[in-house]
């Protein structure tokens, strides 16, 4: 498995990322423990979380930190992992409430604080800000966030679902003042577009063209979250749910065509035209199952030609 240098930050990080939305409540004990050992044995060193992880699910707020954390304790392997997680999440209603200023310094403080203590861990490699607040000014948002870096707490920063003019304006600020910045940004990207729209944050977002050249241009990697489409090119219903459209259905038949001609899986397929963008991109996957864990992981051994890359997305092939 290839490692990739984050820039401006002193880590490297395995080509794709294992996100744990659910570890620790469909994914848990045993079975948790054998799907990240067998990640680590697989190459991969990059784990995903967040404080709000899994608050959809009955009682799983906080259930994904502490798991997590858990199996890091049990395997004795911290020192080999980069853990990222998330705060500054609005509210998820009565299962998951929170302040209206979510984002406020104080609150993703407070954030910080019990995802390390869940996670029994001193410091977090990277942590994202979860959502954008525009109320509140990137000056006041970058000055409290290196405080947590100042303090030990956390090694990098990166962001979750803001657009890339924020993150300009973040780092624009960082740059002058002789602090760190956002070195990274996690946004859903995969072959398939979604069928939601942007709205006005908070809110997620999807890598549009312009953002994938400012990305590229500016040398900030993506960490692309919903990497395979919720199973769509493996023609799982709960994708067709959200990814069934007359593109991304176009996009599928020819996944599965160039699938058949290498040798491989249409979701390996997908994972691999993630992994051939440019920016340089993370595809972040999740799974309970150690066969869809290896099935994601060998992605990264496909090599795909330019022309591919383009006709997957595009169906032109000159």
């Amino acid at each position: 498995m290839r490692r990739l240098q984050i820039p401006h930050a002193d880590m490297t990080v395995s080509a794709l990322c294992l996100g744990t939305g659910e570890l620790g409540a469909h994914i848990r004990g045993k079975n948790a423990t054998q799907l990240i050992a067998e990640y680590l044995e697989l190459g991969g060193n990059f784990i995903d979380t967040a404080h709000c992880y899994a608050f959809w699910l009955p009682e799983g707020a906080g259930c994904s930190e502490r798991e997590l954390g858990r199996v890091i304790r049990e395997l004795g392997c911290r020192e080999q992992v980069v853990i990222a997680t998330k705060g500054g999440h609005p509210s998820g209603g009565d299962v998951y409430p929170r302040p209206d200023r979510y984002m406020a310094p104080e609150q993703v403080a407070q954030d910080l604080s019990e995802s390390l203590e869940r996670l029994q861990m001193d410091t977090v490699d990277i942590y994202y800000l979860h959502r954008d607040d525009p109320r509140i000014p990137v000056d006041e948002i970058i000055d409290s966030l290196n405080h947590h870096i100042q303090e030990g707490r956390v090694c990098a920063l990166g962001a979750s679902n803001w657009s890339v003019e924020r993150i300009e304006q973040a780092n624009r600020y960082a740059s002058a003042n002789g602090l760190q910045g956002f070195v990274i940004s996690q946004v859903q990207w995969s072959l398939a577009t979604p069928s939601w729209q942007i709205g006005d944050d908070p809110t997620t977002r999807y890598v549009t063209e312009a953002d994938a050249e400012w990305y590229w241009q500016n040398n900030v990697p993506v960490a692309a979250y919903t990497s395979t489409a919720l199973g769509y090119f493996a023609r799982i219903e709960r994708g067709e749910q959200h990814f069934g459209h007359p593109l991304n259905a176009k996009r599928r038949e020819r996944a599965e065509q160039l699938a058949r001609q290498i040798g491989c899986t249409p979701t390996q397929v997908a994972l691999a035209w993630l992994l051939h963008q440019k920016p340089t991109t993370i595809p972040i996957f999740a799974t309970g199952r150690l066969d869809h864990l290896r099935e994601c992981m060998a992605a990264a051994d496909i090599a795909l030609r330019p022309k591919q890359v383009e006709w997957l997305a595009d169906g032109q092939y000159e």
